[in-house]
């Protein structure tokens, strides 16, 4: 008898990533040993997220085409360079705020400017190309290709660098982006290798998702919850309403800007790399991914509910009849 396990999964926001993440981070809670214990290729799966991360960044960059229409360049271009505009800009802020460390104490306790960075930093792709399917043209789905280059800790270093915070070497940079080139370059030499490395996407996410669970005390960040949900509202807000003007800015409806309006799935597996990257991070960077990982899930609610209801609004207004005597 099949169990649909998959679709079960699925059927959860941002499931292949969230649930393989709780499931590491209920183990490491309740028998925080296990990995140890059972060594070897199982204990490897515990403990292997950054090599597992380096494979998935790869396969990722080899589905970004360097060649792009006008039209993608211009909507894409305009939606990332929004994005990460507002995200440098709240990183200052909370930069001079809060410095590297997390609250330590009362209702936000846990909350890190790491956490705000990374949740805003890189769009849900399959949730945007989805609703752009539905609600927009083929194009706009076609500029997620340009967004990709979120994908990853690379904009997240930038960001907190450009916020006054603690730096990363050159060298550090450079390794944060390289695979997404390397498999860039090997995906645009080679149409086959885009397309058999791309297949490997959705297989990677729910291995680093458990391996970076495994690595979280839930006693430790019990407060996550609310804060997580507060951190995916504020993203929504704050992230929608600039990408809404920016697609107008590009001659768009605006529905495209607030499908953009997520936080991805692998955006939980940032605050890990930085931190490894930069052990200044390492105090918030288990509790920015519990947050970051409830934004993925809030976000996730959210922009469907509304891409849907704009674009029946923008559908509407295109249909209202001219007024006589008004040129078209």
């Amino acid at each position: 008898m099949a169990v649909p396990i998959k679709r079960r999964i699925e059927a959860i926001p941002g499931g292949m990533m969230i649930v393989p993440l709780l499931i590491g981070a209920v183990l490491y809670t309740v028998a925080p040993g296990t990995g140890k214990f059972f060594g070897s290729f199982t204990g490897a799966l515990f403990s292997g997220s950054l090599t597992i991360l380096a494979v998935f960044y790869v396969c990722m960059g080899a589905g970004i085409e360097v060649r792009s229409t006008p039209y993608i360049l211009k909507k894409g271009g305009a939606l990332f360079a929004a994005k990460v505009a507002v995200s440098v800009v709240v990183g200052i802020i909370l930069g001079r705020l809060l410095g590297e460390l997390p609250i330590s104490s009362g209702a936000f306790a846990g909350l890190s400017t790491l956490a705000v960075v990374a949740a805003m930093n890189d769009t849900n792709g399959g949730l945007y190309m989805a609703l752009m399917g539905q609600f927009g043209k083929g194009k706009d789905v076609a500029a997620y290709s340009i967004m990709t280059i979120e994908s990853g800790p690379f904009l997240t270093m930038l960001t907190l660098g450009a916020a006054g915070l603690s730096a990363f070497p050159w060298q550090t940079l450079v390794g944060a982006v390289l695979p997404l080139l390397v498999g860039m370059l090997l995906g645009n030499l080679d149409p086959q290798m885009r397309e058999w490395l791309g297949r490997a996407v959705p297989v990677l996410i729910p291995f680093f998702a458990f391996a970076l669970g495994s690595s979280i005390d839930l006693k430790s960040v019990w407060r996550a919850g609310l804060l997580g949900i507060g951190l995916g509202v504020f993203v929504f807000l704050v992230t929608g309403a600039v990408l809404l003007l920016a697609d107008k800015f590009t001659g768009g409806t605006g529905v495209a800007g607030i499908a953009a309006a997520s936080t991805a799935g692998n955006a939980a597996a940032v605050p890990a790399i930085v931190a490894a990257a930069n052990p200044a991070y390492q105090a918030a960077a288990a509790q920015a991914t519990i947050l970051v990982a409830a934004s993925v899930v809030v976000t996730s609610l959210l922009v469907p509910f509304a891409t849907a209801w704009f674009a029946s609004r923008a559908r509407k207004k295109e249909e209202q009849p001219v007024p006589e005597g008004t040129s078209s």
